[in-house]
């Protein structure tokens, strides 16, 4: 056996961590199969229809649930071992060989691509038993696939359901051929992707506080996939880490912390949507929800135990073998409560509510965007109207939070960073919290010129301030960088900054053609009408048109390391003919004679509107307006910047001569002495 082979086996864990390895998936799915037919039988989740409605059948009420069980259990191993195999399992260093870490990270692997094909199968089957619930036809209908067929794409949760399950399939076809790290964090974010989106669904007609509870739905899914996932595999993956569990198990730790944070703030965000008294507790719902609260608690108190004791003991050689059995004993009771919890939470999906999730007769404003009718604005509203998008809120409050914590630690080690970048910084996230919860994110839901205003507010007021802000040059003056070959976020930031697909994206003529063309595109398709009456297309424009204009400031003005940095005079070109072309988007829109997502405005009908086609030429006017002030400032920052170089360059010229006796200065003297003797010197 070669050394580094033995080596491996060496540090191998006994026999019967094998066997818990063994027995841990099968102890958590009976265990969350147990859960579910309980709560499903106890909620009313499998109860026949009302007399007069259809009914898709026993098998389909009994077995949805259940499949579903085994879906997200399948989708949360898929990402906890994709999890360890990117950022946990250590790397090849020179204190580490990598004849000893590749086969770690190839077990995670082949851990990933069970779970992603039992995920992508279950998924389909889950597609199958929704649509025949939704319907009410029984699978043996002989209407029932051609039906499917005609539906799965028209129906939202079936076309989400399917896009899932192919971003599954994605994952496990490239997870059964690849080692490298970097591929292991592609496939995660695909994972990951595949997991938000089951979450982030359009609104339902009328739903009543939609978006709190879909945004809750979307990061309690994020959170419970990635902590129950990185539990799973961390015991499957037990004995092939051996000396290597303390550091991973560190590390998992600390993500966990922050998915059990996650995972209680948006339990408490649903959960308010679906309650309304007190009393409303004891119903069926409201006692599942209890359960799976002290379901949490408990998992929490293991957390707790795992970071104070278990972990501590495993780092020490001493106590690492007694402590390695009580943290998998643990850990794996812990993976029997998360099938309880996942068990209890699919049934909860299939459980009436004591508040409806729709309501009825909703006005034409509630059913296209999830809200009512604002009333007419005022002076006063810019100032007085807010609606709070916890999303928006939360993403900006972190932003905030993480930077003046980076702040605090360069102070305290006598390091300084600009006052002017961290108010900067505050200053754009600030504005975005204002556009997104403020008048404009509650006009721009139903009026064009308002919704232009606040993308022109997102794309090009908000990435100055924040780009300003330098926040990847905080990053890495303050993120840890890891000394065994894991990756942590100082080392994603890094590999993103040095990859080739920043000096793609980071060009100076893409970034321009990329934020002009994501105009065109989006209002002249159906892009827009989808983000106007979808939850999950309004995220993603915020997103888009946040990122697109971001990177454009940045290759103007940012000051972040990236690829090599035009010359101040090619980038005043470059934003002088973007300008150009937004104001050619500004006169297209003013002279329209067809109203864009014509659908949507005429049948929303806002009173206070008056003619949607005026109020779109109105939006050209201030997408006009409103995009040449930045740009003037932009202008002026590239000139300030150029100005600035320019005084440098001449410091360090000066500075230069001081040293030299001003050599260059003498030798160009004495290049022009010799030149007048030269035309002094007489000819033949």
């Amino acid at each position: 056996m070669p050394s580094a082979a033995r080596e491996v086996a060496s540090r191998r864990s006994p026999a019967w961590v094998a066997m818990v390895a063994m027995v841990a998936v099968p102890l958590v799915i009976v265990a969350g199969l147990g859960a579910s037919v309980l709560a499903a039988w106890f909620g009313g989740a499998v109860s026949s229809p009302p007399t007069g409605l259809t009914d898709a059948g026993p098998v389909v009420r009994w077995a949805l649930p259940l499949v579903r069980l085994v879906h997200d259990l399948a989708a949360a191993l898929t990402v906890g071992a994709l999890l360890l195999a990117a950022t946990m399992i250590p790397g090849a260093t020179r204190q580490a060989s990598a004849a000893i870490d590749e086969p770690r990270r190839a077990a995670a692997f082949r851990i990933a691509t069970a779970a992603a094909f039992v995920w992508a199968s279950a998924g389909a089957v889950v597609v199958v038993f929704t649509f025949a619930d939704a319907a009410g036809l029984p699978l043996d209908h002989p209407l029932f696939a051609a039906e499917l067929l005609r539906s799965v794409w028209a129906i939202e949760t079936l076309r989400v359901g399917l896009i899932s399950s192919a971003a599954a399939f994605v994952v496990a076809s490239f997870a059964s051929l690849a080692r490298a790290r970097s591929v292991a964090v592609a496939l995660l974010l695909t994972a990951l992707f595949g997991v938000a989106v089951l979450g982030l669904t359009g609104h339902a007609g009328g739903s009543a506080d939609h978006e709190t509870a879909v945004n809750a739905l979307a990061v309690h899914l994020l959170s419970a996939t990635v902590w129950t996932g990185g539990l799973l595999a961390l015991i499957l993956l037990r004995s092939t880490l051996g000396d290597a569990l303390a550091a991973v198990a560190r590390r998992y730790s600390t993500v966990a912390l922050w998915a059990f944070t996650a995972l209680g703030v948006s339990g408490v965000m649903a959960a308010s949507t679906r309650f309304e008294r007190l009393e409303d507790l004891t119903s069926a719902y409201g006692v599942l929800v209890l359960l799976k609260i002290g379901a949490l608690l408990v998992l929490g108190l293991a957390g707790w135990w795992h970071r104070r004791v278990t972990i501590d003991a495993l780092e020490r050689a001493e106590t690492a073998a007694r402590s390695g059995r009580a943290f998998t004993l643990l850990a794996l009771g812990e993976m029997v409560v998360m099938g309880l919890a996942f068990g209890i939470a699919t049934a909860l999906a299939r459980t009436q509510p004591p508040v409806p999730e729709t309501v009825s007769n909703p006005s034409a404003a509630l059913a296209l965007t999830g809200f009512p009718e604002p009333p007419a604005p005022t002076a006063l509203s810019w100032v007085s109207a807010w609606r709070v998008e916890w999303l928006f809120l939360a993403t900006a409050l972190l932003a905030i939070g993480l930077y003046l914590a980076g702040v605090v630690r360069l102070a305290r080690r006598g390091d300084r960073w600009p006052v002017l970048r961290t108010v900067s910084w505050v200053v754009g996230w600030l504005v975005f919290i204002w556009a997104t919860n403020g008048v404009l994110g509650i006009y721009g839901r139903v009026a064009f010129s308002w919704h232009m205003t606040l993308h022109m507010i997102e794309a090009m007021v908000v990435p100055i301030f924040l780009v300003l802000g330098a926040p990847v040059t905080m990053a890495l003056r303050t993120l840890r960088a890891r000394r065994d070959g894991t990756l942590g976020p100082r080392e994603l930031v890094l590999g993103l900054v040095h990859s080739p697909y920043l000096k793609v994206v980071g060009n100076p003529i893409f970034a321009a053609a990329f934020f002009f063309m994501s105009l065109v595109v989006f209002y002249w398709t159906d892009l827009f009408h989808l983000a106007l009456t979808t939850h999950t297309g309004h995220l993603i424009m915020t997103a888009h048109f946040v990122i697109a204009g971001y990177l454009f400031a940045w290759v103007l003005v940012g000051t972040d390391p990236g690829p090599p940095r035009w010359s101040p005079a090619l980038r005043l070109i470059v934003l002088f003919a973007t300008i150009a072309f937004h104001a050619f988007f500004g006169v297209a829109m003013i002279s329209g004679t067809a109203l864009l997502a014509p659908d949507f405005f005429t049948t929303v009908d806002v009173s206070w509107v008056g003619d949607p086609l005026e109020d779109q030429r109105n939006g050209g006017a201030v997408a006009w307006a409103i995009g040449e002030l930045p740009s003037l400032v932009l202008a002026l920052l590239v000139a300030f910047q150029w100005s600035r170089a320019d005084r440098a360059e001449g410091r360090r010229r000066d500075r230069h001569a001081d040293r030299d006796g001003d050599a260059e200065l003498v030798a160009y003297n004495e290049h022009l002495a010799r030149l007048a003797r030269h035309d002094e010197s007489p000819r033949p």
